[in-house]
């Protein structure tokens, strides 16, 4: 762990050769919108753990907590949340858009064996599109994530969407959203049960912008007072 620690950690402070960043792409692209999830939709929760260090590397990767994907994805997310209500549940939020540069840093700092979890530079991320969300439920009654039978980011059998280990509720669980989210355009990860990409990650170009340099919503005018 301390050697995956100080990868991870001279993947993200050194400062990168002149050559690094996202891979030329031939083609036409749509420009990208990047919609901010809660501003869309406040009741989606965050658990945005790559601001923390309580992830898979053990340190922070990202300087806020934020999640935004292209404005159809977003939306379509939005209009899931708000059906999963009639089953009692919400959606929270690990990650959507990531940074090219994120993305490195995770390949650069991950054994051989555990590659299949983490998306190669050389041919860029949907997430670095905007285009997937990596996500679970939660209960509408107490605010707690839903139990799906493994962990976000665990990197065991158990994170299969074929997995067939779990108890009936677990398994119910993810079928749920897993529906939910096909309905809307999105498709499972066959390795990760909490990843899913958006039907139109094609249109979009790779990109390496940082949250935080992200736009804001607009402050409401100041009122005059009389």
């Amino acid at each position: 762990m301390t050697c995956l620690l100080a990868s991870l950690v001279l993947a993200v402070a050194l400062p990168a050769p002149a050559q690094a960043g996202p891979p030329a792409e031939a083609g036409t692209f749509r420009a990208p919108d990047l919609a901010e999830l809660t501003v869309l939709e406040p009741g989606i929760r965050l658990d945005v753990r790559y601001a923390r260090s309580d992830n898979f590397l053990g340190v922070p990767v990202y300087r806020e907590a934020r999640a935004f994907l292209q404005r159809p994805a977003a939306e379509a997310v939005a209009r899931v949340h708000r059906k999963l209500a009639e089953k009692g549940y919400g959606l929270m939020v690990f990650d959507g858009y990531r940074p090219w540069a994120v993305t490195k840093a995770f390949w650069d700092a991950t054994p051989d064996e555990k590659k299949l979890f983490v998306a190669n530079p050389a041919r860029g991320s949907r997430h670095n599109r905007g285009c997937s969300i990596d996500l679970t439920l939660y209960h509408l009654d107490t605010g707690k994530a839903a139990d799906m039978g493994s962990g976000y980011d665990e990197f065991s059998t158990r994170s299969y969407a074929t997995w067939e280990g779990g108890t009936k509720e677990q398994l119910d669980r993810r079928e749920l959203l897993r529906g939910a989210m096909e309905r809307e355009g999105f498709f499972v990860y066959p390795w990760e049960w909490w990843h899913f990409d958006f039907k139109d990650w094609r249109d979009y170009p790779l990109l390496d912008v940082p949250l935080e340099k992200l736009g804001r919503p607009a402050a409401a005018p100041a009122t005059k007072t009389p």
